[in-house]
């Protein structure tokens, strides 16, 4: 069923090329459309490439996003007054179709066997459907504005699955026993709190550098948490990992790394600096920081 949900996702990148090569009045209609085509294919065709296949296409991708190849085009967009009339007229009602999503996929995921994932990709397929029936729009408008989003956030869209592999090679070749005997070197020996402030900042750290919670997690903990905190120091492991986890999203809100976050809504808001909601989140991350350090310390062990 999954498979079908990432079929679904591909034909809609794929819907998003054939409209940027049709855009005659953007200067880079051939980049940015062979950027989204691309990356649908993946979608659609991952399962029957060889690998060495798709990693040439993910090389391409990385071509045309860092030679400047994709930039915003033209679109058949309502107007602002059109816009603005009819957000008047529905009110909360907008905000249905987005509550779906997520009340949508908890419910078919803990009620079903689908599992997560699928339940996210129904849900957001039912929620553009109640959407088109709530604002009286059409299946083309819908795709008209997903591609104007989308060349609005440009590369930084595919940010997130990219680095979440990342962390998955960086954990299969050892990084984590790497990053384990380097705080044994720097750390002295049996130091409960040198080794909770060396698990939390290594968190954060690691995921400024990655820009994914769960990609540094899976590295830090390989080589702090479980070794030196709850094997050595016998910590609780529900808490070192929750609270591990808290502090690598406290790295979250200090990194463009992190586009999902801090790129994309800037890119949504148009704001005049790029970086506002990083400068504006780095006083709390580093406050939940040092929290979570002083709760660890004193909680877990």
């Amino acid at each position: 069923m999954l498979e079908y949900v990432y079929q679904t996702t591909g034909l809609l990148l794929i819907a998003f090329a054939v409209q940027s090569f049709a855009d005659k009045n953007s200067a880079k209609r051939w980049g940015t459309g062979a950027f989204w085509l691309i990356y649908g294919i993946t979608f659609m065709c991952g399962p029957l490439m060889p690998h060495w296949v798709t990693g040439l296409l993910v090389l391409a991708l990385t071509l045309l996003a860092t030679g400047g190849f994709m930039g915003i085009g033209t679109y058949n967009s309502t107007d602002d007054s059109t816009k603005a009339k009819s957000a008047i007229t529905l009110k909360n009602k907008l905000f249905i179709p987005a509550v779906l999503i997520p009340i949508g996929t908890i419910v078919i995921s803990q009620c079903t066997d689908l599992g997560a994932l699928t339940g996210l990709g129904i849900s957001s397929v039912l929620a553009i459907g109640l959407a088109l029936v709530i604002t009286k729009g059409t299946a083309a408008q819908s795709i008209n504005e997903g591609r104007r989003l989308i060349d609005g956030i440009g590369w930084a869209a595919i940010l997130s699955q990219f680095l979440a592999a990342l962390g998955y090679l960086f954990s299969q070749a050892g990084v984590g026993d790497t990053v384990s005997q380097l705080v044994k070197m720097i750390v002295p020996d049996n130091n409960l709190q040198a080794y909770v402030v060396a698990y939390c900042v290594g968190m954060m750290l690691f995921t400024v550098v990655m820009g994914n919670g769960f990609a540094a997690f899976a590295v830090i903990t390989t080589g702090i948490g479980i070794p030196l905190l709850i094997i050595e120091q016998g910590g609780n492991p529900a808490i070192v990992g929750v609270l591990g986890m808290l502090s690598g999203y406290c790295g979250t809100l200090m990194t463009p790394m992190a586009a999902n976050f801090n790129v994309v809504p800037a890119a949504l808001l148009e704001l005049k600096n790029k970086n506002q909601i990083i400068i504006t989140q780095c006083l709390p991350g580093f406050v939940m920081l040092a929290f979570n350090i002083v709760l660890m310390y004193t909680l877990a062990f």
